[in-house]
C-alpha cells in the first residue's frame, strides 16, 4: 500500500506504562493560563407549546453552574490529582462568584484568579429540556461575553502572577478561548524568563498560528481549528490533514502536534514526518462533546510532564477524551476512572 506525504506510524503502546504514567499525575504542578468560562445549565420539563408563538414552554427544574473553557481544563487537571494553579480574570458578577466558590470547594489555589470591576465573566447558558421520563437535550444556548477588552491593569496583574507561579511549575497549559486573558506575547515572555526549560501546551480556539514564536512545546487543536488556520476543508481527506499538520508543526516549531478529530479519533504529528492515526477510544457515538478538548489538554499536558513520549501522552489523552464524551454536560474524568480504563484495555490485550 502506497503512503502519501508521510509514513503513518503504528499506534501500539505499552498500556502498563501508560498506567504508571497516570499514577504520577498527583506529583505534578501545572499552571493553567486562560479564559475562565461559566457553563450554566438550565434544566426544565416541556409543559406545552406557547400560545404566543410556536415555541416550547419549559417548567424550570434546576440550574447548575460548572467550570467551562479554561476553567474546565483546570477542573480536569484537579480531577486527575494534579496541583493546579489557575491564572485568569473573572468579573465581579454572579458567574465569577460561582467559579470562585466552585474551586474553593475543590481546594484549588484561587490566588491567581483576579476580579475585574466592570468586566463580564464569559457565560454560556444552555437550556436543556425533555418530556417526563425522557432524556433532556439542549434546545437553546445564550452566550454572555465581555463587551470591552480586559483592562490594562488586569493584564499587568496576570503577567505578574504568571511570572511568579511558573517558577515551581512542571508545565504551563494555555487555554485561549479568545476573551483576552492569554496571548502569545505573555506566554513567550513567561517561557523565556524561566531559568530551566518550560513545558508549554496550547489549546487556542481562534489564534493558533499567532503562537508560532511563543515557545509552545505542543498544541492540541481540533480539526476545525486546523482547517481555519489553513483556509481549507479536510473532511475525510487524510492527505490534506497531513499537509496541514506538517505545515503547522514546522511553522510553530513544535515538538508535537495533536489534532483531535471527533469520531475519527486523533492524529499525532512529530518530527521526521512521523504521523500517527489514533482511533477513537470506546464508542464513536458520543453522548456530549461539550468541553472534551479541555479534558484532552489536561491529560496530554500531565502525561508530557510525567516524561511520557508524545505518542504515549496522546494515547492517554485519547482515552480520557473517550471517557468524558460519554458524560452529559461539561464534565471531568478522575484519575481513578482513567486508570481503570487503561487497566481494562491492558487486560483485554493480554498485557
Amino acid at each position: 500500500m502506497t503512503r502519501t506525504l508521510a509514513q503513518t506510524q503504528s499506534t501500539s503502546v505499552d498500556l502498563l506504562a501508560l498506567g504508571e504514567c497516570v499514577e504520577k499525575f498527583s506529583s505534578k504542578t501545572v499552571v493553567l493560563l486562560g479564559d475562565f468560562v461559566a457553563d450554566e445549565f438550565q434544566f426544565g420539563d416541556i409543559s406545552r407549546v406557547s400560545r404566543e408563538a410556536p415555541v416550547l414552554i419549559l417548567r424550570h427544574r434546576e440550574t447548575q453552574v460548572v467550570p467551562g473553557g479554561g476553567a474546565n481544563a483546570a477542573n480536569n487537571l484537579a480531577a486527575f490529582g494534579a496541583r493546579v494553579l489557575p491564572i485568569t480574570a473573572v468579573g465581579q458578577d454572579a458567574a465569577g462568584d460561582a467559579l470562585l466558590e466552585y474551586f474553593r470547594g475543590k481546594r484549588v489555589d484561587v490566588s491567581g484568579i483576579i476580579r475585574v470591576m466592570g468586566w463580564t465573566t464569559p457565560t454560556k447558558t444552555r437550556f436543556v429540556a425533555g418530556w417526563a421520563h425522557t432524556v433532556g437535550q439542549q434546545v437553546l444556548r445564550v452566550d454572555r461575553e465581555p463587551q470591552v477588552p480586559l483592562p490594562q491593569a488586569a493584564r499587568k496583574k496576570v503577567q505578574q502572577l504568571l511570572s511568579a507561579k511558573i517558577r515551581s511549575a512542571d508545565a504551563l497549559a494555555v487555554s485561549d478561548y479568545g476573551f483576552g486573558v492569554a496571548n502569545p506575547e505573555l506566554v513567550r515572555d513567561a517561557a523565556t524568563k524561566r531559568k530551566r526549560g518550560l513545558l508549554v501546551t496550547l489549546d487556542a480556539r481562534y489564534q493558533l498560528g499567532a503562537y508560532a514564536k511563543a515557545g509552545i512545546t505542543s498544541a492540541t487543536p481540533n480539526e476545525a481549528e486546523v482547517e481555519a488556520l489553513h483556509h481549507t476543508a479536510i473532511g475525510s481527506d487524510f492527505n490534506e490533514l497531513t499537509r496541514c499538520g506538517k505545515a503547522t508543526l514546522a511553522a510553530m516549531k513544535l515538538r508535537a502536534l495533536l489534532v483531535t478529530r471527533g469520531r475519527d479519533g486523533m492524529a499525532l504529528f512529530e518530527s521526521r514526518d512521523r504521523v500517527t492515526r489514533i482511533p477513537v477510544h470506546g464508542s464513536d457515538q458520543a453522548v456530549d462533546v461539550t468541553g472534551a478538548g479541555d479534558t484532552v489538554l489536561a491529560a496530554y499536558t500531565l502525561a508530557l510532564a510525567c516524561s511520557a513520549s508524545p505518542l504515549e501522552a496522546a494515547h492517554i489523552a485519547n482515552i480520557a477524551g473517550g471517557l468524558v464524551v460519554m458524560k452529559r454536560g461539561t464534565a471531568t474524568v478522575s484519575r481513578a476512572e482513567l486508570l481503570e480504563a487503561i487497566r481494562r484495555d491492558a487486560g483485554g490485550s493480554g498485557q
